[in-house]
């Protein structure tokens, strides 16, 4: 009778140790992001980047930003062990000079803590503020070289996103950043394949574009960053965005939506 006490024990003992170590873990690549000075006006993008260092999935249901200038996503599905999620926070600057300190909190299952707070913060400069570069900071500026500055999409159905790729290089002698974007249509989000581009670099500067508007499309997109000699580069997304074609079927009575061709 002991004995078999004694294994019952030990068995629960085990399984309570295997239940504590199975669990997830998250590491954040980094907690706080500084944007620098960016124009106003800029969508200021940073993609948090998250991996599940543990032995079961992650999720993570809610991300809070602490104001409506901030609008954060996230990876919705689980993370696996050993994989990366993300956390993407967007910092619309219009009408907002000044410097700016805001925090983004998510919640999820993760084993050490189940509210994680992440923050952004940088200074905004004001429309009419003038600048004044000497020649020696021009001299040592970042310099922002891209191969082309136009894509063309083809034909969009209306709301869908796409992606499009720039390589761009820093042909100066300081580390580049891309600080943001700014369109009229509000319709671009930005990422970088690294934060900082390094002098005789290259990089893929990747634009997301969500048209909202039918017909024929130029959106000129405006890339900002810490060059200088010229800190706004323009580039143009340019699609014939039509109506989406599943949107349409559902429409037919009795027909099922069709992918879009």
């Amino acid at each position: 009778m002991k004995r078999k006490l004694f294994l019952l024990t030990l068995l629960c003992f085990i399984f309570a140790c295997y239940t504590a170590k199975a669990q997830g873990k998250l590491i954040f690549e980094k907690e706080t992001h500084d944007f620098g000075t960016i124009a106003e006006g800029t969508q200021a993008t940073y993609v948090f980047k998250v991996k599940n260092v543990g032995t079961e999935p992650v999720v993570i249901p809610s991300v809070e930003a602490s104001c409506g200038c901030t609008t954060p996503t996230w990876t919705k599905e689980p993370i696996l062990p050993g994989k990366i999620g993300s956390i993407t926070a967007v910092y619309n600057s219009a009408g907002r000079p000044g410097p700016f300190h805001k925090s983004i909190t998510l919640t999820s299952n993760n084993s050490e803590s189940q509210r994680h707070v992440l923050y952004i913060k940088g200074m905004v400069e004001a429309k009419d503020a003038k600048t004044v570069v000497t020649p020696e900071q021009k001299a040592l500026s970042p310099r922002l070289a891209v191969g082309t500055t136009s894509y063309h999409f083809g034909k969009l159905e209306k709301g869908q996103k796409s992606v499009a790729k720039f390589l761009i290089r820093n042909t100066g002698r300081n580390p580049l950043i891309i600080q943001g974007v700014k369109s009229a249509c509000n319709c671009v989000t930005y990422r970088t394949s690294v934060a900082e581009i390094k002098a005789g670099e290259v990089a893929t500067l990747e634009l997301r574009y969500a048209p909202t508007v039918l017909k024929e499309q130029n959106e000129v997109v405006t890339v900002l960053s810490n060059d200088l000699i010229m800190p706004a580069l323009r580039l143009t997304l340019k699609a014939d965005v039509v109506e989406g074609k599943a949107s349409k079927d559902m429409l037919r009575e009795g027909e099922q939506p069709t992918p879009f061709r």
